[in-house]
């Protein structure tokens, strides 16, 4: 796409996963923050200030019309990224309304752990379920009552998605407990499995969407009734006296602020609002581009004999490891002809080294930079590996 022009001939980024490449409008967003209208958010009167807070209410209206929820119920909130979103958010439920947490196994560290913590911290006993091959949870299998489940939207190691989320959150809901979802991998390429479900929580990272690095917290009105006031700050309140504070957030237009301690990155902020354009106004061409690319290589891969894949399906994500070659070896050879992608575990140790014990992998993840002649040269260059 014209909007990556930066992109040097032959170097193949294979890594979106952990961060998408940014197109030139997120760019010149940022910079014209910084050269034109450099300002602290909700805190001046100056033009350069309303300039920005014009901006910053954009992004949070634009999310929520991303994901298609309704602003009369729910709040975006601006935070570092997902795993701070998800621990932020875990750190002041009131647990006394709970009796338990749910987990599934192919989660990222992220919820993992904060989960794992969350138990030893509670008391409240932590449960892993297993989901299925398709990314979906048996839900016949499952007792949510009074459970606060934290589960992924998307894989980050083969992007399988959670194809009945719908059905999950009506299970939560009708067994009294709260469900909050990890969409770090979902946003970008496959936000269609959130869109319109009325979950507790989002947690994203804007970083793997064609942004800055910032997190952002999309989270119901409802989830303030099971929160304790534990991480509070500057930006918070209303008023402070000795022993006693005014949260700003029991203001109808203020409540975002629940989860907004200290100043907030307004120039990250304001290049996420100019990414949520640019993905929302991406062709259909570019993404029919995108997925025959992607299915490509997937079928390369996926009919090279020494290649064993985790991936079912085709998706932007794909781990695989080749056999008798250690993947951390291959992504070094791979480097040596400008071809970028990760290798190891990619923060899902668990569910990869223990429960499928695979060998360290090799991940390629495709982003809308990606171009065919990516695909040739890494089919190329794999091929004279794998011979």
């Amino acid at each position: 796409m014209k909007d990556f022009d930066y992109l040097i001939d032959g170097e193949v980024y294979f890594d979106a996963a952990c961060q998408s490449l940014r197109p030139r409008p997120v760019i010149d967003a940022i910079n014209d923050y910084y050269l034109k209208h450099n300002s602290c958010g909700e805190r001046v009167k100056y033009r350069w200030g309303r300039e920005t807070d014009a901006l910053v209410e954009d992004c949070r209206n634009k999310v929520l019309k991303y994901l298609k929820l309704k602003g009369r119920r729910y709040n975006v909130s601006f935070t570092l990224n997902t795993t701070y979103g998800i621990n932020l958010i875990l750190s002041q439920i009131d647990t006394s309304k709970f009796g338990k947490i749910i987990t599934s196994d192919i989660e990222h560290n992220s919820p993992f752990l904060a989960t794992m913590a969350m138990s030893e911290r509670t008391g409240l006993p932590r449960e892993v379920i297993e989901r299925e091959p398709d990314g979906s949870i048996n839900l016949a299998g499952c007792d949510f009552r009074k459970a606060v489940v934290v589960v992924n939207a998307a894989s980050n190691f083969d992007g399988r998605t959670l194809k009945n989320l719908g059905a999950l959150n009506k299970a939560v809901h009708k067994a009294g407990g709260i469900l909050i979802i990890d969409a770090a991998q979902a946003m970008a390429h496959s936000a269609e499995v959130l869109r319109g479900i009325e979950v507790d929580a989002i947690c994203f990272s804007a970083h793997k969407m064609y942004a800055p690095s910032l997190g952002v917290v999309v989270w119901n009105d409802s989830l303030n009734e099971m929160l304790l006031p534990y991480w509070l700050g500057g930006g918070m309140v209303d008023d402070v006296n000795k022993d006693s504070f005014l949260l700003s957030s029991e203001r109808k237009d203020h409540k975002y602020t629940r989860f907004e301690s200290g100043l907030m990155a307004w120039g990250e902020i304001v290049g996420l609002n100019a990414a949520l354009d640019w993905l929302m106004g991406v062709p259909q061409k570019a993404w029919q581009d995108f997925h025959n690319y992607y299915d490509d290589l997937y079928e390369f891969l996926a009919n090279s004999p020494k290649v064993h894949l985790v991936n079912n399906e085709a998706n932007p994500t794909m781990s695989f490891y080749v056999e008798g070659i250690d993947s951390h070896l291959l992504g070094e050879a791979l480097s040596r002809e400008n071809i970028m992608g990760r290798t190891g575990y990619f923060c899902a140790h668990y569910y990869l080294d223990h429960i499928l014990k695979m060998p360290p992998l090799m991940r390629f993840s495709l982003g809308l930079h990606t171009k065919g002649s990516d695909i040739e040269k890494t089919k190329k260059v794999l091929s004279k590996v794998l011979n």
